[in-house]
């Protein structure tokens, strides 16, 4: 099982992405109704985001396949993806998506999850080869980066669950944005408020992982959106408080794939998911130490175990082939270890 992304995995991946993202149904809808007209279906609420099961996936569906475009411009899969950009990704299906966040019912519609992976996806398209791509969708973008700016200094405390409501993972993505773009200000607004969040934290238990429908580990994506968000030295000390035993591998439960005993059930199935979140997290942050030091080891055979439990079901139920090959694919290319 290789530990990085290969062009044959990344055409495995675009191709299962090509066949949901403008997958209309099924489909799960979170949608508040003002009136009876706005009983509509997936495609008349969200012109350009309705594939996938549901927006969110959707959007990180579209990330993957500007990320794999970009890394692997000469894949069979690139015409095709370039077909669906240049059809989609338009000042008019980009105003319709505008025109449902510009609702009043809408405020918290996608929050945090969706919106950070909106910025993810704007953050790719930034600098790629056609620019119209991220011209077209910069009014969504602009939305959401205004709603973190409202939200965040109304927020008095974090989400820790490991599902989308989880405030560390939202932020963790959308500081790539701000950085990518060179908005410091939302860039310092998001690590004012995960020092406000996560700062103090100390000897992480981890005693309620796994749920039952994670696909984040609140323990583990806290540490690595401080790591994205903290000058590397002050990281490092917050760090070695944070998960104190690592060396010894405890918490134990940090360090154990999942099992997943019905991949049919969209709930159970996130647990895949946690597999290969829990790889990400934890390459990523082996890669913040020296080669010296004891804890790298264990953390980077965490890593490789779970990415090793998760990514053999990316393709399968559609419960989890609409979202997991984002996440291996996130998994296979943010990290070094």
């Amino acid at each position: 099982m290789t530990t990085r992304l290969t062009s044959e995995f990344a055409s495995r991946c675009a191709a299962i992405a090509l066949g949901h993202v403008t997958r209309e149904y099924p489909n799960h809808i979170l949608h508040g109704l003002d009136g009876p007209e706005d009983a509509k279906t997936p495609s008349e609420l969200h012109p350009v985001f309705y594939g996938s099961y549901d927006w969110h996936s959707c959007v990180h569906g579209y990330w993957m396949l500007a990320r794999l475009l970009r890394l692997y411009p000469e894949m069979p899969e690139a015409p095709a993806i370039h077909d669906l950009f240049s059809t989609m990704l338009v000042p008019d299906k980009v105003a319709g998506e505008c025109a449902y966040f510009d609702r009043p019912m809408a405020r918290g519609y996608e929050r945090p999850y969706g919106w950070g992976w909106l910025l993810k996806l704007a953050a790719e398209l930034h600098g790629h080869e056609d620019t119209a791509w991220a011209q077209a969708l910069s009014p969504l973008t602009e939305r959401i980066v205004q709603r973190f700016r409202d939200f965040l200094p109304l927020a008095t405390y974090p989400v820790r669950v490991g599902t989308h409501f989880n405030t560390a993972f939202a932020l963790r993505l959308a500081a790539d944005y701000a950085e990518t773009v060179g908005d410091d200000g939302l860039f310092d607004l998001l690590r004012a408020t995960a020092l406000r969040w996560y700062g103090s934290d100390t000897a992480c238990p981890a005693w309620g992982e796994p749920s039952g429908d994670d696909f984040l580990s609140p323990a583990l994506i806290e540490a690595e959106c401080l790591r994205r968000l903290m000058p590397a030295t002050d990281f490092a000390r917050w760090f070695d408080g944070f998960l104190p035993d690592i060396s010894a591998g405890q918490p134990r439960t940090l360090f154990a794939p999942t099992a997943v005993s019905d991949r049919s059930d969209g709930k159970i199935a996130h647990l895949d998911g946690l597999s290969l979140s829990r790889a990400w997290c934890w390459g990523s942050l082996a890669g913040t130490l020296p080669e010296t030091d004891p804890r790298r080891p264990v953390m980077i055979e965490a890593a490789h175990g779970h990415l090793e439990a998760g990514i053999a079901h990316v393709a399968g139920d559609y419960m989890g082939e609409h979202w997991l090959a984002s996440f291996a694919v996130l998994a296979l290319t943010e990290t070094e270890c």
